[in-house]
C-alpha cells in the first residue's frame, strides 16, 4: 500500500525552440548523483531532417540540478557518430560504476526503423562533460539496457530488453567480469544461444509488453526494478502504458521474489495525455533520496521530463507478499452475519453494511435480500466491533416511496447499499432506491439519534429522490459536517464513473436535486479501480485530512478498496490517493457468492487506532476487517514525502 506523489513542479524539462536539437522533446530522463548536483541524461528530439528523418533525431542532452528539480546547463552529450546509430540516439540509462560512468543508450542504425536496425549502444565517459569510448553493445535487436551499480556474486550485471520490436520482448539479466565484454559480439552470441536461461517474466498476459525502466537499485529486501509495462500492445483491447516494479533476489537477480500487482501511475495529467505520442508514461531513471524518499524519473507523451516520488519502505511493503498480508486484519469470525432461513426478508443475502458508533455501540444496517430480490435494510449491533450482541427479527428500514416499489416480478428492487451519517442529533440515511425499471437513484431519510439507538425505526423521515430523474446515481453519503456552511453530499454518477460532490444550502430536496458533480476521484485506465469508483462509508476526520476508504471496479469486474486523503478545509481537493489496494477479495466468502470477487464497504468505526471496516462479501454476507489508522495516514501522508 502506498501513494506515488507526482513533483507539483512537472514537468521538469520541456522543448525549448532556442535549441533546435531538443526543439520537438525532452524525455526519459536517468538522473545520477555527481558531487552535490543531480545530472539528468534525457533523450532529445530535435527539427525533422528531411534528408535523415521525418521524425527528427535523437541526441542525449545532459542538465544539472542542485534540487533534481530545477534544472539548467542543458548540453548535447551524445550524438550520432557511427554507422550503427547515425539515425539517432535515445533513451540514456546511466551509472557509475568502478570509476566511470557507463551510459547505455537505444542506437537507432538505420530507416524506416525495424528489429533490423534498433540495437544497444554503450557511451563511456570519466566527466558527463565528455564521451571517451563508444561502442555498439548487442548483434541483435535490443533496448533499453541499465547497469547494476554494484557487482553481483563477483559479477557485472545488467539487465536489459531483448527482440524489444521482436515479440514477445524479453527482460534478461546479463553477467560477465570484464566491462570489455558487454561490446564483445561472441560473448553476445554465447549469452543469446542461451536467453531463456537469462529472462524474466513479469508478464500477466500474452498480449501485454514490458521495457526495462530504471536501473535497479539495491534495497536491503532485494534489487528494485522500475519498469515499463504496456497493457494489450499486441491487441485484446486499448493499450494502456503504465509504470511498475519487481522485487529481483540479491544474490540471484533471475529470480523475482516480489512484484506490483498493477500500475503504480499511468497516464492522467494533461502533460501525461498530450504531447508528441499521446497517453504515455515511461520510467527511465531513479533516485534513492533521504532515508526512504524513492524518485522515479519519466518521460510523459515522448515530449518532456516529469517525476513522481514514493516511499520505499511503503513499496517494498506491498511487494513482498508476506508484509501485504499483514496490513489488513480480518475479524476470525467472519462473516459476522449470514443470510438467516427464517426470516423471508434475508433469506438470499446479508451484504453492504454501514455502521456507525454512538455510546460505546456500533450500530450496523446492512443491506438484506429475499428470494424474489426485494432488498431492505436490517439492524444489527455489536459491543467490540465484531461479536454481534443484538440482531432485530424485521427490517429496520423497507421500500415505502413509489419509487422503490417493485415494478417487474424477480428483479432487483428496493432499498440498497446504506451509508449512516450522524450531524448533531440527527442521522442521515443515503441509500440506492431502485424500482427495477427505472434508473437507480440516490435517497435520503434521516431520524434523531435517541430514536435510532432505541430502534425505533417507525419515526425515519420520509425518503426523498436526490438525484436527477433520467441519470443512474449511487453511493451516496451526507458528509459528516457543513463546509462553509453548506451541506456536502458525495455520490457516483454512473456515466462518468466517478466520486462526485454537490455543495447545498439545505436538505430539502422537494423543489431542487443534486445538480452538480464537482470531481473527486475518477476511473484508472489499466489500475485495480480502472471501470468505476465509489466510496465506502462518510469519511472520517484525522488530523492529516479527511480518509475517505473507497471502492473500484476493474476490468475483469473485481471489487477492491483504496484510501485517499481529502483536504480538511475544503474535502472537494484529494491530497493523495493509493496507488494499489488496502484490501482485496481473497476469503472463500468473499470470491464466491452472488457476485464473484467482490468487498464492498458502506461503513466504517473507529476504536483507539483500530479501524473497522464493515464490508459486503460476494454480495452475500457481511465481514469486518481492521486497519491500523497510524499506518494507512502514514502511507497517504508519508513525511518523506511533504
Amino acid at each position: 500500500m502506498f501513494i506515488a506523489r507526482r513533483s507539483p513542479r512537472n514537468p521538469l524539462l520541456m522543448p525549448s525552440d532556442a535549441r533546435p536539437w531538443e526543439a520537438r522533446g525532452t524525455f526519459n530522463g536517468c538522473p545520477i548523483k555527481k558531487g552535490g548536483s543531480t545530472y539528468l541524461l534525457y533523450r532529445a528530439l530535435g527539427n525533422p531532417d528531411a534528408l535523415m528523418t521525418p521524425a527528427g533525431i535523437s541526441t542525449i542532452g545532459v542538465a544539472e540540478s542542485q534540487d533534481g528539480e530545477s534544472f539548467s546547463r542543458r548540453r548535447q552529450l551524445i550524438t550520432p557518430s557511427e554507422e550503427w546509430d547515425r539515425f539517432g540516439c535515445e533513451d540514456p540509462r546511466v551509472a557509475y560504476f568502478e570509476g566511470t560512468y557507463i551510459i547505455f543508450y537505444t542506437a537507432l542504425g538505420g530507416v524506416p526503423f525495424g528489429a533490423g536496425n534498433i540495437k544497444i549502444g554503450v557511451a563511456l565517459s570519466r566527466d558527463l562533460e565528455h564521451i571517451d569510448e563508444k561502442h555498439l553493445v548487442t548483434p541483435f535487436n535490443a533496448k533499453a539496457m541499465a547497469l547494476f551499480p554494484k557487482r553481483v556474486g563477483g559479477k557485472i550485471t545488467a539487465v536489459l530488453t531483448a527482440h524489444t520490436d521482436e515479440p514477445p520482448a524479453r527482460i534478461a539479466i546479463v553477467q560477465c567480469d570484464r566491462l570489455e565484454e558487454l561490446w564483445d559480439q561472441k560473448f553476445w552470441e554465447a549469452w543469446h544461444a542461451d536467453l531463456s536461461m537469462h529472462t524474466l517474466n513479469p508478464l500477466r498476459s500474452d498480449h501485454d509488453h514490458v521495457e526495462v525502466g530504471a536501473p535497479p537499485i539495491r534495497t536491503k529486501d532485494g534489487w528494485l526494478l522500475i519498469y515499463s509495462y504496456i497493457q494489450n500492445y499486441f491487441g485484446g483491447g486499448e493499450r494502456v502504458f503504465g509504470i511498475e516494479a519487481v522485487l529481483l533476489d540479491l544474490d540471484d537477480p533471475r529470480t523475482i521474489i516480489g512484484r506490483t500487482k498493477g500500475p503504480i501511475l499511468v497516464p492522467e495529467e494533461i502533460y501525461e495525455r498530450y504531447g508528441v505520442t499521446p497517453d504515455i508514461v515511461f520510467p527511465t531513471g531513479a533516485l534513492l533520496e533521504e532515508e526512504d524518499r524513492l524518485d522515479v524519473y519519466y518521460g510523459s507523451a515522448d515530449t518532456v521530463c516529469a517525476k513522481f516520488s514514493l516511499s520505499l519502505n511503503d513499496l517494498l511493503t506491498a511487494l513482498i507478499p508476506m508484509r501485504r498480508a499483514k496490513f489488513a486484519i480480518r475479524a476470525k469470525e467472519n462473516p459476522i452475519i449470514r443470510p438467516d432461513a427464517n426470516h423471508s426478508w434475508e433469506k438470499k443475502a446479508t451484504f453492504n453494511p454501514a455502521a456507525v458508533q454512538i455510546g460505546g455501540t456500533v450500530h450496523i444496517l446492512y443491506r438484506a435480500m429475499s428470494n424474489d430480490n426485494t432488498s431492505t435494510f436490517g439492524y444489527a449491533s455489536s459491543k467490540d466491533g465484531v461479536h454481534i450482541s443484538k440482531r432485530l427479527p424485521e427490517p429496520a428500514y423497507a421500500p415505502r416511496a413509489d419509487f422503490e416499489m417493485k415494478r417487474a416480478a424477480g428483479v432487483n428492487s428496493g432499498c440498497e447499499d446504506p451509508r449512516l451519517t450522524r450531524i448533531g442529533e440527527r442521522i442521515y440515511l443515503g441509500y440506492t432506491a431502485y424500482d427495477g425499471v427505472h434508473p437507480w437513484h440516490a435517497a435520503l431519510s434521516s431520524i434523531a439519534v435517541k430514536d435510532f439507538v432505541a430502534q425505533r425505526f417507525s419515526k425515519w423521515s420520509p425518503p426523498q429522490l436526490v438525484t436527477p430523474d433520467m441519470v443512474h446515481d449511487k453511493d451516496m453519503c451526507v458528509f459528516p459536517e457543513k463546509i462553509g456552511n453548506k451541506f456536502m453530499l458525495m455520490h457516483r454518477v454512473d456515466t462518468a464513473g466517478s466520486v462526485c460532490a454537490d455543495l447545498l444550502d439545505s436538505l430539502d430536496f422537494s423543489k431542487e436535486r443534486l445538480s452538480r458533480c464537482i470531481e473527486l476521484i475518477s476511473p484508472r485506465k489499466g489500475m485495480w479501480d480502472s471501470e468505476k469508483v465509489g466510496i465506502a462509508g462518510p469519511p472520517l476526520k484525522t488530523k492529516a485530512g479527511w480518509l475517505l476508504i473507497y471502492h473500484g471496479v476493474s476490468r475483469t469486474g473485481t471489487y477492491r478498496l483504496g484510501a485517499a486523503l481529502l483536504d480538511l478545509k475544503n474535502p472537494t481537493i484529494v491530497l493523495a490517493r493509493t496507488a494499489d489496494t488496502i484490501f482485496e477479495p481473497t476469503e472463500s466468502y468473499e470470491l464466491e457468492g452472488q457476485v464473484r470477487k467482490v468487498v464492498f464497504s458502506c461503513g466504517m468505526t473507529l476504536k483507539k487506532d483500530s479501524l473497522f471496516v464493515y464490508y459486503g462479501a460476494a454480495d452475500s454476507v457481511v465481514g469486518v476487517a481492521t486497519f491500523s489508522l497510524k499506518r494507512l495516514l502514514s502511507i497517504l501522508a508519508p513525511k518523506t514525502l511533504t
